[in-house]
Order: C-alpha cells, then sequence, then structure tokens
C-alpha cells in the first residue's frame, strides 16, 4: 500500500468519491502562519531511518482469533517494549498503545471490519449512516455529545467510513485521553438509533450525496469503480444512494452492529504522551467486556485477475468548463507482492512533475492541465487509473497522445535515475508520516489491521528497493491493455448520448492503437543548538533557528510583506503568475533539471503568494541540505522566468481560473474578496483575469519579483540543521540594499447588500453571511478566534441547529479571516435551493441570540479548549512551525504571537464574547453572497 495509505486510502478515495469522512466542519485553514513553540524533546521510538526486515514483501493477512485468550488481570499488564503494548483483550479485540512524549497530544483510532464491501443488496451506504448515527444518540451521551466531549476538551473527533472498514477518531490533549477512550466505546457499542434522529440523519446524508454529484472528480470515481470492480462490493458509492438511505430503519442499523461489530474484528491504537500500562488497563475496562456472538473473519484475499471483456466506456455531460477523464485498470489488492511494484510504477508514469505522463503531456505537448497515475489497493482487488484535465477541445490529441505512450511503454525505457527516484519518493512519504501523532496512529492501525504487523513498513520499503524492471513490465503486460481498460469521461454540456457516444469512440481505438503485449551518507552537522534563536541580520531582515532533532528533516520559509499589495489594479494576478513560475527553473537549472534534482533527494520548493504577503519554502531530508539549499538561493537570486515557463505558468493559471468556475467553494471565494473589499488589493482576483494573465511577459514576472525580493524578510528554519550553513544562506540573499516595505490600511467595506452568483446543473445552494471585523493586530482578535470557535465544529451552534436539529445541510459552519488591519466572519451553510430563506433565517437568529445573551460557560470553555488543542495539533510538523515564525516577525507580531492570544483568550469571560459579538455581528454591515443551482 506505500504512501497511498495514508493519502490515497485515506484522502483520495474519501474525496474523490465514496470514502466518506464523516468530520467535524474543518476549520477555515490558517490565515496566518503558526505560532512557533520550543524544540520538543525527541520520541525515544523514533528510528532515524528505515532498515528493512528480511520478512516476505506480501505479509499474509490477519485472521481474528476464533478463540478467545485468557484474561489478563491487571498486574499482568502485558511487558512494555520500546514503549509499547500490543495485545489481545480476552474477547479478542486487538490494543496497541504507543508512548510517544513529543507533543502534549494523544491520537486514538478504533478501527473496525465493517465498511461499504460488507452490504449486502439494499443495504448500500448503510456502514456510512451508521457511522453517522455513532454521533447522535449514545447510552451515555445526548444527541452530539460524543463530539461536544471531544470538543470541549479542546479536541477533536471523527470517523470515515471505507470500502473495507469504518475508523473512528479522536485528536485531543493527552490530559483528556480517558475521556477519548470513553467517547469512542460509547460510540461504536452504545449508539441510540433514535427514530426522530435517523430522520434527520438521512436528510443530512442525502445532501451529502447531492453535494458530492457536484464535484467532478467524485462523479468520475463512481462511474470508474462500477466499471473495473462490477460485480464486487466495491462497485457501489460508499455513501448509497437516495432509495437505500431512506429505506434505512434502526433495526436495520442493529442487525448491521450485531452482525459486524464483533470485538475480535476491532483494533484499537493509542499514539501519544501516555503511560502505555495505565493506557492498556483502561482500554481493557471499557472494551474488555463487550462479547463476541459469532465468528468474523476477514475476506479472501487472492490477487484479482485483470477484467478481460474490455475495454468499457461511461461517460456524462454537465455543466463544466473543463473536460475530466479517468483511464482506469483492474490491479491487485493490497496483500499481493505486486503492491509495492504497483507504487513503483504509478511514481514513474505520473506521480508528479517529473514523471513521465505530466513531462509529455502537460508540459510538452501543452495538451492537458493536469495528469496524474495512482492505485489504490484494497483487500480483495485494486484499481489503476490515470486521471487528467483538459480543454474540452484537446480532447481527441490527448487520447492519442495518452494510447501512445501507454502503447509504447516499455519497463526496459526506465532509467535508473527514474528508479531510484520513485523509490526514494515513497520510502520518503512512510518515514514522513511519523512526523506528527495522527499519522504516526493512522500507520500503526493500517499496518496492524491489515495484518502487516510490526515488520510491514519495513516490508513495504523493502519490497519498493528491491523492484526491479523486469517486475514492472510484468505489470505492464498484464495489467495496462485494452481487454481490462475502463474510461469515465465527464464533459461539458447537456447531451448525454453524444458524451456516451465520444466514450465509446474513444475506447474502440484503443485495440487498434495499442498492440497486444508480447542514497548520500548522512551528514553530521558540525554545530548544532540546543534553543530558539532570532539574529537580526540588519535592513530589517530576520533569521529564527528552531531545532527539532526528532526527524532527521528540516523546513525553511522565507516571508516577505508585499504580495499583492505591490500590484496595480491592472497587474491582478501577477503576483500568483510570479510565485508559479518562480519555482520552474533558475539561470544555472532548466525546469527539468530542478524538478530532477529535488525529487532526487526527496525534497519539495515552493512559493505562494498573498493578499499581502509573499513565501517561497523548502522542506528536504537533512542529509541534503547542501543541495537543496544551493536550490533555494537559486531559485530566490537567480529565477529564469525563461519565456516559454512563464507561457506554461500562465496556462496553468488560465486552467485554475476556469476550473474555480466548475467548483462551487472556489467559485465563491474567487469572487467573495472583490465583493467584500472594492477598490482595495484586499480585493483584487488572486488569480487575475485570463486577459490580463494571457498578457503578462517574463519582463512583467522579473520586474514584479524585484520589487518583492528588494523588501524586508524573515527567514525561520525548523528541524535538523548546520547553524553555520544556515546563517551563510541567510547572509547571501540578504547581500542586496532592502527597501522600505508597502503600507497597510483598513480598506473600505461594500456597500452591496448581496452578490448573487450561478452555478447551473448543481443540487446545492451555498449561502456566505459574512461580517466585517477588526484586524490582526487588534485587542479584540482573542474574543473573535472565542466566538468563531463557538459557532464552529461539530459542538457548534450552527452546527446544531442547522444541521443537527433542523438538517438543512451537511456543511455547515462558520470561519474567520484576519489580515493586519481588516477581516471578516462568516457563517456557511450548502443547502437545497427550497431551504435557503430557512437557512439565512437560523443565521439571523443565532447572530441575533449571541449578541443579545452571553453565552454558556460551557459552551465558551469548549471553545478555549478546542483553540488550545489546535495549537498543538497545528504545530506538530516542521514546515508549519518554520512558517509560522517566518510569517509573525515578517509582518511585526511577537515570536509567541497565537500564544499570547490564548493566554489573552483565558482571561475572558461569556459577558466579554456577547460585548464582542454585539459589535460585529451588526445586521446592518452583514454581507451575503450566494451561488444557486
Amino acid at each position: 500500500m506505500m504512501r497511498r495509505l495514508f493519502v490515497v486510502l485515506f484522502v483520495a478515495v474519501a474525496v474523490a468519491a465514496g470514502f466518506v469522512l464523516h468530520d467535524r466542519l474543518q476549520r477555515t485553514p490558517a490565515t496566518t502562519p503558526p505560532q512557533e513553540q520550543a524544540a520538543p524533546a525527541p520520541a525515544p521510538q523514533a528510528p532515524a531511518s528505515l532498515v528493512p526486515a528480511e520478512a516476505p514483501a506480501s505479509p499474509p493477512a490477519a485472521q481474528a482469533d476464533a478463540a478467545p485468550v485468557p484474561a489478563l488481570a491487571a498486574p499482568d499488564i502485558p511487558p512494555v517494549v520500546d514503549g509499547r503494548i500490543l495485545a489481545k483483550l480476552p474477547n479478542g479485540l486487538t490494543v496497541l498503545i504507543q508512548e510517544d512524549h513529543r507533543f502534549p497530544l494523544v491520537a486514538q483510532r478504533l478501527y473496525v471490519r465493517a465498511g461499504s464491501a460488507y452490504e449486502t443488496p439494499g443495504q448500500e451506504g448503510l456502514s456510512h449512516l451508521l457511522e453517522h448515527m455513532a454521533f447522535n444518540s449514545t447510552g451515555k451521551r445526548p444527541k452530539g455529545g460524543a463530539a461536544r466531549d471531544i470538543e470541549a476538551a479542546g479536541g477533536d473527533a471523527n470517523a470515515a467510513t471505507s470500502f473495507d472498514y469504518t475508523q473512528y477518531m479522536a485528536n485531543l490533549p493527552a490530559a483528556a485521553w480517558k475521556m477519548g477512550l470513553d467517547v469512542l466505546q460509547d460510540m461504536v457499542w452504545n449508539a441510540a438509533f433514535n427514530p426522530e434522529e435517523l430522520e434527520q440523519e438521512k436528510k443530512v446524508v442525502i445532501a451529502e450525496l447531492e453535494r458530492g454529484q457536484d464535484e467532478p472528480g467524485q462523479r468520475l470515481f463512481q462511474m470508474s469503480q462500477a466499471q473495473v470492480w462490477k460485480g464486487m462490493g466495491y462497485a457501489h458509492p460508499i455513501i448509497g444512494t437516495r432509495e437505500t438511505v431512506q429505506a434505512a430503519t434502526p433495526e436495520s442499523l442493529r442487525a448491521y452492529v450485531r452482525r459486524l461489530y464483533q470485538p475480535q474484528s476491532m483494533l484499537l491504537v493509542v499514539v501519544g504522551d501516555v503511560d502505555a500500562r495505565e493506557a492498556y488497563s483502561e482500554a481493557a475496562r471499557l472494551f474488555g467486556t463487550q462479547a463476541n456472538d459469532r465468528d468474523a473473519l476477514p475476506p479472501p484475499t487472492a490477487d484479482m485477475p485483470p477484467n478481460a471483456a474490455g475495454p468499457t466506456s461511461n461517460a456524462a455531460a454537465l455543466d463544466l468548463r473543463k473536460a475530466s477523464l479517468r483511464l482506469s485498470f483492474a490491479v491487485p489488492g493490497m496483500h499481493s507482492a505486486k503492491d509495492g511494484p504497483l507504487e513503483v510504477l504509478c511514481d514513474i508514469l505520473g506521480g508528479g512533475r517529473t514523471s513521465r505522463l505530466h513531462r509529455k503531456l502537460v508540459y510538452d505537448l501543452q495538451l492537458a492541465d493536469s495528469v496524474s497515475v495512482g492505485a489504490i489497493t484494497l483487500e480483495r482487488g485494486g484499481m489503476l487509473s490515470v486521471d487528467a484535465t483538459l480543454d474540452p477541445a484537446k480532447l481527441p490529441e490527448f487520447w492519442r497522445a495518452l494510447v501512445t505512450e501507454l502503447a509504447a511503454l516499455k519497463a526496459s525505457d526506465f532509467t535508473a535515475e527514474e528508479m531510484d527516484r520513485a523509490r526514494l519518493g515513497i520510502e520518503d512519504s512512510l518515514l514522513r508520516a511519523r512526523e506528527t501523532l495522527s499519522g504516526l496512529a493512522s500507520k500503526l492501525a493500517y499496518y496492524h489491521f491489515f495484518g502487516f504487523g510490526d515488520p510491514g513498513e519495513a516490508n513495504a520499503v523493502y519490497a519498493v528497493r528491491n523492484t526491479d524492471p523486469a517486475e514492472l513490465q510484468g505489470l505492464i503486460d498484464t495489467y495496462l491493455n485494452p481487454a481490462n481498460a475502463s474510461l469515465s469521461l465527464l464533459l461539458p454540456g447537456k447531451d448525454q448520448g453524444e458524451a456516451r457516444e465520444a466514450a465509446q469512440r474513444f475506447v474502440a481505438a484503443l485495440a487498434a492503437a495499442w498492440p497486444k503485449p508480447a542514497p548520500a551518507a548522512a551528514k553530521d552537522p558540525d554545530a548544532k543548538s540546543t534553543g530558539v534563536e532570532v539574529i537580526e541580520l540588519g535592513q530589517g531582515r530576520t533569521l529564527v533557528l528552531l531545532p527539532d532533532p526528532t526527524m532527521p528533516y528540516a523546513s525553511v520559509a522565507l516571508s516577505w510583506r508585499g504580495g499583492d499589495a505591490l500590484l496595480t489594479p491592472g497587474q491582478q494576478g501577477l503576483g500568483e503568475l510570479t510565485a508559479k513560475a518562480l519555482t520552474r527553473s533558475t539561470l544555472k537549472r532548466s525546469t527539468h533539471q530542478l524538478e530532477d534534482d529535488l525529487a532526487d533527494r526527496a525534497a519539495s520548493l515552493a512559493a505562494t503568494s498573498g493578499r499581502d504577503g509573499f513565501t517561497v519554502s523548502a522542506s528536504y531530508p537533512a542529509r541534503f541540505s547542501k543541495d537543496v539549499l544551493e536550490i533555494l538561493a537559486e531559485a530566490i537570486l537567480e529565477p529564469a522566468f525563461a519565456p516559454d515557463e512563464i507561457e506554461r505558468a500562465a496556462k496553468l493559471q488560465l486552467a485554475q481560473i476556469a476550473q474555480a468556475q466548475d467548483r462551487p467553494m472556489s467559485l465563491a471565494f474567487r469572487h467573495l474578496f472583490p465583493y467584500l473589499y472594492p477598490g482595495s488589493h484586499y480585493g483584487y482576483l488572486r488569480a487575475g483575469t485570463p486577459e490580463a494573465v494571457a498578457a503578462f511577459t517574463p519582463e512583467d514576472a522579473r520586474a514584479y519579483w524585484e520589487a518583492q525580493r528588494a523588501l524586508p524578510w524573515t527567514m525561520a528554519v525548523c528541524g535538523v540543521f548546520d547553524r553555520q550553513e544556515i546563517l551563510e544562506l541567510a547572509q547571501r540573499i540578504g547581500a542586496t540594499p532592502a527597501t522600505a516595505a508597502p503600507g497597510f490600511t483598513q480598506p473600505a467595506w461594500t456597500g452591496e447588500k448581496q452578490l448573487a452568483l450561478n452555478l447551473p446543473g448543481r443540487n446545492q445552494t451555498h449561502i456566505l453571511r459574512v461580517y466585517p471585523v477588526p484586524g490582526r493586530t487588534s485587542p479584540d482578535s482573542p474574543a473573535l478566534e472565542l466566538l468563531k470557535t463557538a459557532l464552529a465544529g461539530q459542538g457548534g451552534l450552527l452546527f446544531k441547529d442547522l444541521r443537527d436539529n433542523q438538517g438543512l445541510g451537511y456543511s455547515v459552519t462558520a470561519f474567520l479571516w484576519q489580515a493586519q488591519e481588516t477581516g471578516f466572519l462568516a457563517f456557511y451553510i450548502g443547502t437545497t435551493p427550497e431551504k435557503r430563506q430557512q437557512a439565512l433565517d437560523g443565521f439571523d437568529r443565532i447572530a441575533r441570540d449571541i449578541a443579545a445573551q452571553p453565552l454558556p460557560l460551557e459552551l465558551l470553555q469548549r471553545a478555549m479548549n478546542s483553540l488550545e488543542g489546535d495549537y498543538y495539533q497545528d504545530r506538530q510538523s516542521l514546515s508549519s512551525r518554520s512558517h509560522e515564525a517566518a510569517g509573525n516577525l515578517a509582518f511585526g507580531l511577537p515570536l509567541d504571537y497565537e500564544r499570547e492570544l490564548l493566554a489573552k483568550a483565558r482571561q475572558l469571560g461569556p459577558e466579554d464574547v456577547r460585548k464582542l459579538a454585539a459589535q460585529v455581528l451588526d445586521p446592518e454591515k452583514a454581507r451575503l453572497l450566494v451561488i444557486e443551482p
């Protein structure tokens, strides 16, 4: 499964179609860099590198024990080895406790062998609906109580339904770990299945289903799974259909639980700042009393054979600007010895900008906006897919080029550099998953739940390291052929018959065009620092050193003020274009050389332009620091801005603009700021207009970058680094004189009460009720954070009222955006058109209530705990901490700005928040953005 385990299986499938994540509404991503914290102590169990074990590359599937093992009395707690306990409770439930004291946090996972592939005909979607109902009433808690209890402690509770399993998750401060386990136990075994709550939740799920139909990625995946996995339990959408969801009853849910929620089919994982013996004892107390009443064994895991009746196709016409396609092939599942080689093949073909198909079809021929290749491998089978988004007019030429590339594919043509790059990237992804406690918990849960055990990761690396061209050619010959191919196609337009005919023409050409197949040593830094350092370099330039020896990686970020503030109205989009082009090539390295040099070192280089700032960053294994820091310096000091690269960056930006017209929330945010802040750089279209972007020249980008680069900056590095090496880099970048940073003034709030947008052919209406608020430097910021957090989340006022009580939509939340001198607080819901007014009435009623009456103390405490929990959750990665430190100092804020904000928020009471709400939730200043289908 390799890196797909944590990215594809848990994210791509979730978002791309049917693997449904029942998540509390995510808080808006931080629009300000997160705050620095002192470097944590290294976890004693964190290894510096992966060492392959001499074990089979495809371990056998785990088998549930038919006979219970003897009960363990308290004194017989299993021994703690390297901070870990791994044992079965008497009822067969497996418990894995892993101590990790890097952060005062804990990540808890409960896996159940119950997913959509276990549903019988007529039950489609029941696994997902059940997971929803676990967040309703339970034996111990009222509706929404599980999530509220976790959030009140400063954590978050989520769940996800997959094909082969359902996962319940809690991430929370370590002090609340016992409560987290109690909540998980209550959710999985004590769900009440109240009939009224079930009817309400059906409305929510159906709204979620309709929302998914508006997303091209989800439509494509569902079309593909029905073709590739025809006749299997994987063929139907995890969320089910409107009819099967409506047919569910409390008794059908209880029967499903009785059949599949057996202790022997469960795994509990606890990772974090806990005592392993104490955590195991509590897990045994809570989860050890439930008995099995039948055997529950995993399904057979023999290799899934390729389909032989293809090629097949399916297509749909939608109101889109871009065409999207997925060419899929049936492949074996996760337990096959072919899993590792499949990952290598996918990486070489379409794993990034250095991959073969990207370079040929996107870069060289410029026939597509994006092309990627990935594989989803499940217990009973898998699917390898080529995904592309492109202009409809280029589709015939793109298809011919794609088929030509695949038909001529020979593993003997893969270079040693391509093979090594793929191997390194996969191994690097596995290691980076340990950076956060949640990533480590998910990794441990996966390997143990699916039977790979402790050697699983090392075996995966061993399989990848030892993949050779002969194995890859075997995969190409066996699986990448027309008989095993399925095409899913989405075309702009309304003629469904024409779309299906186009897909049939494409697959008909396959057989004719596609003949049948006949590391450098790690460097020991000369000097190491043990504490945070802030070094003033002069001219407004600052260096921040944040050593963290936990992982053998480093992250560097440089932040400037400026961004769109340096542009004129006619230059809207130039900052975005410059950021895209900046990291594409330098005067010393072509695009391909730069991409290869980064990929060969498992490193990344990025540039982002914001409304009032600009950031360049790099992340890399510490052993490659010299090489990557040289690339970073070249990108900043010697960018090429070659005409052909500016042209390609412009095409990507034009595609970005076009794709935003197809996605409701992208469309909303593209137009939200111009609507709210007319006449100000905050109101610029970040990606610009098609006409302006097409007219930008290399000279425009170079002039903008020279002005931006000359401004004062802050550089922050977090991780393992050579202090002198970083200092020399900072001095080199800061060798030229600095100019004064632009001033920032508070922009005027729009006088227009409403902006209505239209996105035809969709199911939902999207509503944003927006209120102006002060900027980040305002003394009201702590109260604003509390107010926003009290509104958002599953325990928040908006969710409880509009979703839980009224069933108006699946996505309901609030988010806060703040720049230095301005900001806004927004209420959001996605609902059906006929419920628009009811949702607006709900927004307005809640705003009136919290402005008139103080929040309950319990709700305010939940918000405070949630802020504190997020503070640590958001700062686990090295990248988050380097970006936070660089951004804070660049904008004149204290290094510990977020920590200071939390301290101030703790001093506030319900009346303080009410006064602020009365001030900012002014109906006369409220503005409305609506997207109608």
